[in-house]
């Protein structure tokens, strides 16, 4: 198996490199600025953005401090410029797929997700169904009011579902791609796995090899994770970070990945052992 840390022939060094990039109050003109392109740059699905197309009216507000950074956020998707890049160009189970990975960073999980926000907007409309990602428990835990969101699905982290991983990849096709100029059009992506409840393998750049997930895998060979450990779900002491290694079967790989995710460990390589 691949190791996770192996960034670069995934294709996500960029994002591997980089902390999140969180909006404090004694901010700086160029801090600004690096979070108002962040946020395009995520939320507009890494797509080409012309000058005249910039919200300046939305960003005089950021930089005067009148709007969080998940006020810009929510800005951008529920203006006119999202909703022509993603919503009038794409059959809706494409926008769903979009949204989670532009508002929630990561891919949906199961199908009851793509039809909670189908039947969202059939009965709330637009402006509810971008509220519903950025007003939940889940954006707030992930990104609050300050933070821009990223790409949370790259790694392993608490509250997360192991299978959202392989899933990313089939949104994600690398640094310079966008979600408007993937080779598949505007199809979903993900429509197949997710009423199978499956998982895609990953595929490395042009080589074709693999990067399979935890359904998949050699059965007569062992794996060493490495993980970072915090504090457990529930315990709200904080406590200082260590480093873990476990060496598991492939039998017991599943289950052991979500132990650790359950325990609040980060998992920072998966390597054959």
């Amino acid at each position: 198996m691949t190791s996770l840390v192996s960034a670069q022939r995934l294709g996500i060094s960029a994002f591997e490199d980089e902390s999140p990039l969180e909006l404090r109050a004694n901010r700086t003109e160029g801090e600004v600025e690096a979070v108002i392109r962040a946020v395009y740059r995520h939320v507009l699905g890494n797509d080409h953005l012309m000058k005249w197309e910039r919200l300046v009216s939305l960003e005089s507000l950021l930089r005067g401090g009148e709007i969080s950074v998940k006020d810009f956020v929510r800005g951008v998707a529920l203006s006119e410029l999202y909703r022509d890049k993603f919503f009038n160009a794409n059959p809706q189970n494409r926008f769903i797929e979009l949204n989670y990975k532009h508002l929630l960073g990561r891919a949906p999980y199961d199908q009851t997700e793509i039809a909670y926000h189908t039947d969202l907007y059939a009965t709330e409309g637009y402006e509810a169904e971008i509220n519903s990602y950025i007003d939940s428990p889940e954006y707030e835990g992930s990104f609050g009011d300050s933070i821009v969101p990223y790409y949370r699905g790259f790694s392993t982290q608490r509250g997360q579902k192991t299978v959202g991983f392989s899933r990313l990849f089939q949104l994600y096709r690398g640094y310079a791609n966008s979600d408007r100029a993937q080779g598949s059009g505007n199809r979903a992506k993900l429509t197949r796995e997710l009423a199978q409840n499956s998982a895609s393998p990953v595929y490395i750049g042009s080589t074709g090899e693999s990067l399979r997930g935890t359904s998949a895998g050699d059965r007569e060979k062992f794996y060493r994770i490495r993980v970072t450990q915090g504090a457990a779900i529930g315990q709200k002491t904080r406590v200082r970070r260590s480093n873990a290694e476990y060496l598991v079967a492939y039998e017991q790989l599943s289950n052991k990945l979500q132990q650790i995710n359950r325990q609040g460990g980060v998992i920072t390589s998966i390597t054959q052992a």
